[in-house]
């Protein structure tokens, strides 16, 4: 095995990023990532990578959505963009104004342009993703103001999270071998 091929899914030491600083704790998050954390389990079952996603809005679960872009031979199918397209009401503004997206692992770019023009107002994420994270690991967009104003909570469940994907890669690996 090369250490090149391997991901870690940790927070990154990276001073003044506005990922690093949760905002508005919640006592009801935890069990929204738990929500989250199950779906990530159901896409890694179904050897897809393993992130869930839900949309939370007035103490009300309105979304979901696992990882299928191996199902659905589609590089967009995210669980963070399904779960966003669930959350969507039929004839509908397209719009989650004041929504809560919890997702366990950090969004990427598509995502976050996603979240911002969905009018999500606050992302609460698990697992760190240095190679590919938009809220603070590799970019910041939210907290610098790039795409808009959304509130980032960061490293919610961290361990879970970034030990469902590790373990997942560490599997595909060993059966590459």
């Amino acid at each position: 095995m090369t250490t090149s091929r391997v991901i870690r899914y940790l927070r990154p030491d990276r001073p003044g990023i506005s990922g690093g600083n949760p905002i508005g704790p919640d006592t009801s998050d935890e069990r929204w990532m738990e929500h989250a954390i199950e779906l990530a389990q159901e896409a890694g079952d179904a050897g897809e990578v393993p992130v869930g996603a839900v949309v939370v809005r007035d103490g009300q679960l309105v979304g979901r959505g696992r990882n299928r872009m191996r199902e659905y031979a589609d590089p967009c199918a995210h669980a963070e963009m399904l779960a966003l397209r669930n959350a969507h009401e039929p004839g509908g503004a397209g719009r989650l104004d004041g929504d809560t997206l919890f997702v366990t692992l950090e969004p990427c770019f598509q995502c976050a342009g996603a979240i911002v023009l969905a009018r999500i107002a606050r992302v609460v994420f698990g697992a760190w993703d240095p190679r590919l994270g938009a809220a603070g690991s590799r970019f910041d967009l939210f907290g610098e103001g790039i795409l808009g104003e959304v509130r980032v909570r960061s490293g919610l469940l961290e361990d879970r999270c970034s030990e469902l994907l590790s373990g997942w890669f560490r599997e595909r690996r060993a059966r590459e071998d």
